[in-house]
């Protein structure tokens, strides 16, 4: 497998990352552990999760993620030298447990240390921007923990180019450490918020990139193309946005290059992504064996670059 450098990071991962938003919702824990083990057996190394996961589902109050991969690295202890760990910090945990304040980071490392099983976190991702707790509070705080080896690297998701940019003046100003990755959502329909002064900025400063939603919340599968395919579907919510003119064009080009490429359409939507300049990986979720077999088929596969003009200009 061939490994790409995560920014400056020191860390280097397959070209995807495996989204553990799944484990413990849509996936149950023997579903969870089979798709980790053959994530891992494939080469792949990186598995991407965040304390809130799965806060959202009826009766879980978030953690579960964390707590099934730290049941799998305790049945797999040999394993935990072949992964890298990301996860985040910042969103609402309920009860005042959210921000990015260093009181709250400081609770909430040792619960994820916890619930993972694990000493060191090696990617620990600022969630979300929190505009009430000043940057340099956040970086002094992740410094502490760096110091102290219970993690590794910072990185920062859903940050615009000038709250990036701020943080990575105030980290030089300060002699504090800087997030080395962005994770923004990203894919053939969600660019406009990553392509532009965000994308501009993590290449110019050699920031690593691993984007989220990188196929539209399994819209770019091409299993949903009316509402009708939505319905009983935990993630139709999400997925109905995307039904629109734009949609089916862009669900018409994957099927052309799916077809030419002879690979299934979420298969080309993430090479697409794993070929753009200033992604480092995507990040994507499975919840059956054969939904890992296409992610593993995804970073083997090379478009051809009439494939990606087709692709960009669908999608433009």
């Amino acid at each position: 497998m061939q490994m790409r450098a995560l920014g400056r990071t020191g860390l280097e991962i397959a070209p995807l990352v495996f989204g553990g938003n799944v484990f413990g919702w849509t996936a149950d824990e023997p579903t969870s552990f089979s798709l980790l083990d053959r994530f891992v057996d494939a080469g792949l190394n990186a598995i991407d999760t965040a304390d809130v996961y799965s806060r959202w589902a009826p009766g879980h109050r978030g953690g579960e993620s964390e707590e099934i991969i730290g049941r799998w690295l305790r049945a797999n202890p040999g394993k935990r030298q072949r992964v890298l760990i990301l996860t985040k910090v910042g969103m609402d945990m309920g009860e005042d447990r959210k921000g990015l304040s260093p009181r709250w980071i400081e609770r909430a490392v040792e619960d994820s240390l916890r619930r993972l099983g694990t000493d060191r976190i090696d990617l620990y991702q600022s969630h979300s921007f929190d505009a009430d707790t000043p940057q340099e509070e956040t970086l002094r705080a992740y410094e502490a923990l760096i110091k102290a080896g219970k993690v590794r690297a910072i990185g920062c998701s859903n940050f615009d180019a000038a709250q990036l940019s701020e943080a990575l003046d105030t980290a030089k100003a300060q002699g504090l450490p800087r997030y080395e990755c962005l994770q923004p959502e990203y894919n053939l329909y969600d660019r406009g918020s990553f392509d532009g002064p965000l994308r501009d900025l993590v290449m110019r400063k050699g920031i690593g990139v691993i984007t989220y939603f990188s196929l539209a919340a399994g819209f770019l599968s091409g299993k949903y193309r009316s509402k009708a395919d939505l319905e009983g579907r935990a993630r139709a919510v999400r997925v109905e946005r995307y039904l629109n003119e734009r949609g089916t064009r862009i669900l018409a080009a994957l099927d052309e290059v799916s077809a030419r490429a002879g690979a299934a359409q979420a298969e080309v939507a993430l090479a697409w992504v794993i070929a753009r300049e200033g992604v480092t990986a995507p990040i994507a979720s499975a919840t059956s064996l054969d939904q890992m077999e296409s992610l593993i088929r995804a970073v083997n596969l090379t478009l051809s670059a009439e494939d990606i003009a087709a692709l960009d200009k669908a999608s433009a």
